[in-house]
């Protein structure tokens, strides 16, 4: 007997057993809504600003935080180039962090390479820096501009780690 034919049988032995490497891992379920909040903030939801989107509803959850909480601190680090400062408005879209809440910041790095946003609860001093990925990177460095919204709609979709990684400090 065959367990594919049997699909019952087959969700039951991958629930339990783990079906690990079958299929990558599915992205996170897009929030209804989140391509017009970036647009909101940012003019457009091109894949960088909704990368910083990505970011930053991840660092949310990561932290304990609803969005628009003061106890969050926001610092994007960026070349002042904006395909690059786009994260920044992304993260900004959400977290609900602002340059006039002042828990938004954004410090100007020389290169690309440093590119990279912290985010940090003030309440309890924990905190999470997290920089677009390689792969993300490689992909969407130079997307044109009537491609913007498609390549947005596209991150949206994406499995964190094509996104983003977490930047480790050094000890």
């Amino acid at each position: 007997m065959s367990v594919r034919r049997h699909p019952l049988l087959f969700a039951t032995l991958c629930f339990t057993l783990g079906c690990a490497g079958s299929r990558p891992a599915a992205p996170p379920p897009a929030e209804p809504g989140a391509l017009e909040r970036v647009a909101l903030v940012h003019g457009g939801a091109g894949p960088w600003a909704v990368a910083g989107y990505r970011m930053g509803d991840f660092a949310l959850q990561q932290l304990g935080l609803p969005r628009g909480s003061f106890k969050l601190e926001v610092v994007h680090h960026s070349p002042a180039l904006v395909q690059y400062t786009c994260v920044a408005d992304g993260a900004a879209a959400a977290t609900g962090a602002s340059l006039g809440k002042l828990n938004l910041s954004l410090v100007t790095t020389p290169t690309p390479e440093a590119v990279a946003t912290t985010f940090r609860n003030r309440a309890t001093g924990q905190s999470l820096t997290l920089r677009p990925s390689a792969s993300f990177v490689q992909r969407f460095k130079d997307v044109p501009r009537e491609k913007l919204g498609e390549a947005g709609r596209e991150v949206l979709a994406l499995p964190d780690a094509d996104v983003f990684e977490t930047v480790v400090p050094e000890p």
